[in-house]
């Protein structure tokens, strides 16, 4: 067992990882919220920040009096809510209820104006189902889907003070944009016999649900965006012990990459506290991306300390079966057999399409070659510069370009419009957020010199400055133009395409 260096909490002692999990056996669950795409709210006309292509917007002006929980508004469903709910519910592999009834759930809301959150409890509108997961060597995972119900969100607050957090704030701002935007959240059953994989499960389940709702079309997905969050459970049992332990839920990762890293945290700390002979406590604990350690929040509560009862201000949701049969038949494949599909059409090794999955960029490097990039070049992009950026930076690679401006970029290399040097100077730009590729090229003038003209000038001026290199060359020692190319690239800023150069040498050279 070690005490915790850098990048844990101050009070937190861990477990070596492997030694966590000889000793105890690992039970995970998952509820995942899935902001859905439609263009107004949940239970409200006013336009919903979380539809495709929204960007933020000045506080609290995507609203309306149900949003604000103004007296005597009243709310009213969204239908086309309902129909994405029921798509992914199917997606994955539910039974989609004949009736399902909305409820409040009661607990102090500062971020919700009416002081409750409408959602569905004890009839929720999809329930036992389960959902495939492809791990890191090809190995496939069944997740046990519990239920995946709808509701609303609630509102953002930002606390003002020093720290950023409610703890030493001087006072909070509310913004009611976000409050009543749809919601699915998909809850699992308890995921057993995870053993040392278990934070690779975590990683793998919360990509397949992000693919599965991408494919529908239902939501962008975007995690950092909020988009899409996972609540992680887990808790610990002795080897051989039957009665569960006491679980914890860690709130709102909003990364795969944190998700994997908030599973193993806990591991490790809830083993070294049984281990010493201590409890754990039963509450949910916040994640910090930036020490990689989770925190005590509030103790959990259970069901009944909510206080549901059925809202009476909405009727019951009855799809009828042939609205059903309908969305069934409007399924895209899944995500394993889209994966298999999409590696036969792209003609990947087996070794080449794991990278991509692993580095959880399938999804826009498909998205970059339906722009019309050559796979080859956008796999080279994506799991090259891109990623190294992402590692860098400590972001999923997904959240620094979009697909478009990549295949951009791709196509203006394979025009010759730019080097592959000059590509990645644009590509920083461009995550800068300085506008697109050509935008970027444009403004700094970074495209390719394509004047013969001012090549040879560049050409003639370095080889009457090494008139050594000039007579190597003359006297067929063809690799001395290296120094020659060298002095051209840098006189002409990197601008120049290396290989017409090299043909510009030679030529000038023998004339």
């Amino acid at each position: 067992m070690a005490r915790t260096g850098t990048n844990t909490a101050a009070t937190d002692v861990l477990m070596d990882y492997d030694e966590a999990i000889e000793r105890f056996e690992p039970v995970l669950g998952f509820e995942v919220h899935v902001e859905l795409s439609t263009a107004t709210k949940m239970f409200s006309a006013a336009p919903n920040p979380a539809a495709k292509g929204t960007q933020p917007s000045v506080p609290n002006t995507m609203v309306a009096p149900v949003d604000m929980g103004l007296p005597g508004a009243l709310p009213l469903v969204n239908a086309e809510a309902v129909r994405y709910s029921i798509s992914l519910g199917l997606a994955l592999g539910c039974s989609i209820a004949p009736t399902s009834r909305f409820a409040r759930k009661n607990y102090f809301y500062p971020d919700l104006g009416k002081n409750y959150q409408i959602s569905q409890y004890d009839e929720p509108i999809a329930f036992e189902g389960s959902v495939d997961v492809e791990l890191e060597d090809g190995t496939v995972w069944t997740v046990p889907i519990e239920r995946a119900h709808m509701e609303e969100d609630a509102g953002k607050l930002t606390h003002v003070g020093t720290t950023g957090r409610i703890q030493g704030a001087d006072h909070s701002l509310v913004d009611y944009n976000r409050a009543g935007v749809p919601l699915v959240e998909i809850g699992t059953k308890p995921i057993f016999g995870a053993e040392g994989r278990a934070p690779e499960i975590a990683k793998a389940y919360v990509a397949t649900i992000r693919d599965i709702v991408r494919s529908l079309g239902i939501s962008e997905a975007r995690m950092e965006r909020g988009n899409l969050r996972c609540d992680a459970n887990v808790s610990l049992r002795p080897r051989g012990q039957e009665r569960l332990g006491t679980r914890t839920e860690t709130k709102n990762v909003n990364s795969l990459r944190s998700v994997e890293r908030a599973v193993r945290y806990e591991i490790q700390r809830q083993a070294a506290i049984l281990a010493a002979g201590g409890s754990i406590v039963q509450e949910t604990r916040h994640w910090h991306e930036d020490t990689g350690t989770t925190s005590a929040g509030r103790p959990k509560s259970d069901a009944d300390d909510y206080r549901y009862f059925p809202e009476p201000d909405l009727l019951p949701v009855q799809p009828s079966p042939e609205l059903i049969e309908e969305l069934r038949a409007a399924l895209p494949e899944s995500p394993v057999a889209f994966r298999k599909r999409l590696q036969a059409d792209y003609g990947f090794t087996d070794g080449e399409f794991r990278d991509i999955v692993n580095a959880g960029v399938l999804a826009e490097l498909e998205e970059t070659v339906s722009k019309g990039a050559a796979p080859a070049q956008a796999r080279k992009w994506w799991l090259g510069e891109i990623l190294r950026i992402a590692n860098a930076r400590g972001v999923e690679a997904g959240t620094l370009v979009s697909p478009l401006h990549v295949s951009e970029l791709i196509a203006l290399t394979e025009s010759g419009d730019l080097t592959d040097r000059l590509a990645r100077q644009v590509l920083e730009h461009v995550i800068a957020g300085e506008g697109s590729p050509e935008e970027v090229v444009r403004a700094r003038g970074l495209q390719v010199v394509s004047d013969d003209s001012a090549l040879i000038a560049a050409i003639d001026e370095a080889l009457a400055q090494q008139p050594d290199v000039l007579q190597k060359i003359k006297d067929g020692k063809v690799q001395a133009a290296g120094a020659v190319i060298g002095a051209v690239m840098k006189a002409m800023r990197g601008q120049a395409d290396a290989a017409r150069v090299r043909e510009l040498v030679l030529e000038r050279a023998q004339a």
